[in-house]
């Protein structure tokens, strides 16, 4: 994530609701059961198939999966699933919306180290994200993982990319503007290469590789020189 938690290619957790999607997904009401048929209550079989894709979406790819894998892990049937979604598309967007929400959470945790400390804020960020990704399994930015998967830039996916990392942009600005830099743009900028090429470097190197090591050095240099006005505009 121009800048990225990331939820973001993080680790991940299951998600705690399904609201972010609500207004996309079709309603369970609006589908009456048949008689003599178990059926899973709307808000549960929700919450079953999100989790199920966050876990899959996440380590396997979006392309790479599909809608019967999400109901076989959810243990619902494909019916439950059009009930709650759309479509795929409708589920993978709910999949980012809660990524987005897990992802800024990470970056947000991080600033509040250091309370007060906008320059040891933006470093803590690097420093926590270079933690996260030395540890197995890590899978980088599903935004990142997600932009690759859809090279159409009128996707709804793709526009959920660009809202995410726009997200992150605005904390990288609002953190340097607090450290007293009147021209944040030069700083914000090499902050988000980096960031972006942290999560490159978590996949093609792997988790825990020296490049990933050396990036709170790294981060430190490019604070520094944008502190001292040391980045030229673009």
């Amino acid at each position: 994530m121009t800048a990225g938690a990331e939820a973001a290619g993080e680790r991940v957790s299951a998600p705690s609701n399904a609201a972010p999607a609500a207004t996309r997904r079709r309603s369970a009401a609006s589908r009456a059961a048949k008689p003599g048929r178990h059926v899973t209550p709307a808000p549960i079989a929700q919450q079953h198939l999100l989790d199920a894709a966050v876990e899959l979406f996440h380590s396997e790819g979006v392309r790479a999966v599909g809608v019967d894998a999400v109901v076989k892990r959810a243990g619902v049937n494909k019916m439950s699933l059009y009930r709650q979604f759309a479509s795929k598309d409708d589920l993978i967007l709910a999949y980012l919306d809660h990524m987005q929400t897990a992802s800024l959470a990470r970056i947000d945790e991080s600033i509040a180290k250091r309370p007060g400390e906008p320059r040891a804020q933006i470093l803590q960020i690097f420093v926590d994200l270079a933690q996260r990704a030395s540890r197995p399994g890590y899978r980088g930015c599903p935004f990142v993982n997600v932009a690759a998967e859809f090279p159409d830039p009128d996707h709804a996916a793709r526009h959920s990319v660009v809202n995410y990392k726009a997200e992150v942009v605005k904390r990288f600005t609002a953190l340097v503007t607090a450290a007293g830099l009147a021209e944040p743009a030069p700083l914000v900028d090499a902050l988000s290469l980096i960031l972006e090429g942290a999560y490159a470097a978590s996949q093609t190197f792997g988790p825990g590789s020296a490049p990933l090591r050396i990036l709170p050095t790294v981060a430190r240099q490019i604070i520094d020189a944008g502190m001292a006005g040391a980045l030229g505009a673009a």
